[in-house]
């Protein structure tokens, strides 16, 4: 009987041990319980940037007004273009009578962009621009939040396809899924993405 308990108790602890280990693993590589939700995505061209839409039409080339010996001339310029994203957090347990708290918060670290055409032709640096990766640090809380981003960069403008735009009446119709990463308080990795459509070309300039 002796050895039989002792025997019992050594897989008790070892039942437990494995427990222990296993909820460590949770709480380090499981899913967050909060699900990270983008409510809206908006994007403004660097031409006009204090104006917000739910699709862009970016301008390739921008001629901005500037005083040369005394005289208004057209400067060709290029911009970048910002975009503004809107998030929640939900809880992937609606039951939960806790509701959302601060260890669901989650801290975006990193987004990314990639560009893509209906028509199928997708191809970076032909027919769209390159997808690109970016930084950027803020935390999403259970009031939600917001955080504007880098769109379309300057240097996407200056190559294959957008670059001949600012020479021929060409449009060239994109969407783009925009991708945040980011972990919860727990160190739980979270994700989200977005789309919203952007028209390039070389459009008429603000006066």
């Amino acid at each position: 009987m002796s050895a039989m308990f002792k025997s019992w108790k050594t897989l008790a602890v070892l039942g437990m041990t494995a427990a222990a280990a296993g909820c460590g693993d949770l709480a380090t590589q499981g899913r967050s319980p909060a699900q990270l939700t983008i409510m809206s995505l908006a994007a403004s061209s660097g031409a006009s940037p204090d104006e917000f839409g739910a699709t862009l039409r970016s301008d390739v080339v921008t001629n901005v007004k500037k005083t040369v010996n005394g005289q208004q001339v057209d400067v060709p310029t290029i911009f970048n273009d910002t975009g503004t994203a809107a998030f929640a957090l939900i809880l992937k347990n609606p039951v939960n009578p806790a509701g959302v708290s601060e260890l669901n918060s989650v801290t975006i670290s990193r987004y990314r962009v990639v560009y893509r055409r209906t028509d199928g032709h997708n191809t970076p640096g032909v027919d769209v621009p390159f997808p690109f990766d970016s930084a950027i640090t803020f935390t999403v809380t259970a009031d939600g939040g917001s955080t504007g981003f880098n769109l379309v960069r300057h240097s996407a403008k200056q190559e294959a396809p957008l670059a001949s735009l600012a020479f021929n009446p060409d449009l060239i119709n994109t969407i783009a899924d925009v991708t945040f990463y980011g972990q919860d308080q727990a160190g739980n990795d979270v994700s989200a993405t977005g789309s919203i459509g952007i028209d390039f070309g070389n459009f008429g300039d603000p006066q």
